[in-house]
């Protein structure tokens, strides 16, 4: 494997990575050559990359130096028991969501989560549990998502990813899932990779909130990558709380591609975290494809969020909209960075951004 030190000017070294080898036998999937060739892949790409420094483009507004400093382990353990009362008691599932996966330090908890109905047209399945007992439909199913291609920290996940869940949409199917993300106190400071793939079938219509908490303040870093297809006509309204502990790391990337007059809305709404990164990409690859990026921040101390949006108008008649807005006191630091591509054969393409910042204190910045 290349050497985990940084390329001169343009990364940070991360000393966590560099113990791939020794966690490699606890992740699932280990016995899928496939998999160990993909991971083995994807941490040869972080090597190369290295942890963005300010000197990328993208990453300016985002000194990662303390990230890379920090001594992440792996699992927080604890009482698992105890972690699964406080989570029933502390957060009651969405009335609006028929069904909900719960996620405990990065892992599937199946005794809090529901079972999806077959007949309802989807299949959900945790990301381990594919991996263990149905690795064909697995290896299809992210064959036909989004490619991680040029992020350091999606190739990451790649290497490192344990759990997450894998979503099927058959073509008219409907389904409405609560996605809940805990963090629970434990020993070490943890680093978990979530990953989300959906795959919505033509005309499918899909409704997924997710909700990222904590059961106190700990430190720990999440970096969840969510890769999401649609076919044709289909539709996905995707909603997001970020409400992560105060000494928290989060580097979410979501990676979407619509085929024609399918439609994607993204709204995620930013109140904790140390650190957190949002960063959307959306491919409009067929004609009469939409995307609405819609979010908020409200941020105090020294919080800092860094929202990242592209928007690709690959094909004609497209619309898209990116409207972000937030509330910053204190020290806080906000930051939006917004882009539209309209490709050359992309005629009538619509798109439209805005962003509004409320400033509360002098010392705060936008």
């Amino acid at each position: 494997m290349p050497s985990l030190a940084p390329r001169p000017g343009r990364s940070i070294a991360l000393p966590y990575a560099a113990g791939f080898d020794a966690l490699r036998p606890d992740l699932p999937g280990g016995n899928l050559p496939w998999l160990s060739s993909a991971r083995t892949s994807a941490i040869e790409h972080f090597a190369e990359l290295g942890l963005p420094s300010q000197k990328v483009e993208e990453w300016k507004y985002s000194n990662l130096s303390a990230l890379a400093k920090t001594e992440f382990t792996g699992p927080a353990q604890n009482d698992a028991d105890a972690v699964r009362a406080q989570v029933v008691a502390r957060f009651a599932k969405q009335s609006a969501q028929r069904y909900r996966l719960v996620f405990i330090n990065g892992m599937l908890d199946k005794s809090l989560s529901d079972q999806v109905d077959p007949s309802d047209g989807a299949r959900v399945l945790g990301l381990a549990e594919a991996m263990a007992g149905d690795a064909d439909f697995l290896k299809e199913h992210l064959a036909a998502t989004p490619p991680l291609n040029g992020q350091a920290l999606a190739s990451l996940n790649s290497a490192f990813m344990s759990d997450g869940c894998v979503i099927q949409l058959q073509a008219d199917a409907e389904l409405a899932l609560e996605l809940l993300f805990v963090a629970a106190p434990g020993t070490g400071i943890p680093a978990y990779h979530p990953r989300i793939s959906i795959a919505a079938g033509a005309n499918s219509r899909a409704v997924i909130q997710e909700r990222h908490v904590a059961l106190g303040d700990c430190e720990y870093w999440s970096n969840p990558v969510t890769a999401i297809n649609l076919d044709r006509g289909a539709r996905v309204r995707h909603y997001k709380l970020q409400n992560e502990s105060p000494s928290a790391w989060q580097t979410a990337l979501t990676k979407a591609r619509l085929a024609g007059e399918a439609e994607y809305e993204n709204f995620i709404v930013s109140t904790g975290g140390r650190f957190a990164r949002n960063e959307i990409e959306v491919a409009l690859e067929g004609a009469g494809a939409s995307c609405t990026l819609g979010g908020s921040f409200m941020l105090v101390g020294s919080q800092q969020v860094d929202n990242r949006l592209y928007v690709d108008h690959a094909a004609p008649d497209c619309v898209s909209r990116q409207v972000y807005k937030g509330v910053l006191d204190e020290k806080a630091h906000g930051v939006v960075q917004a882009k539209t591509l309209v490709q050359r054969d992309a005629q009538k393409s619509d798109g439209q951004q805005l962003s509004r910042a409320l400033m509360l204190s002098p010392d705060a910045v936008m």
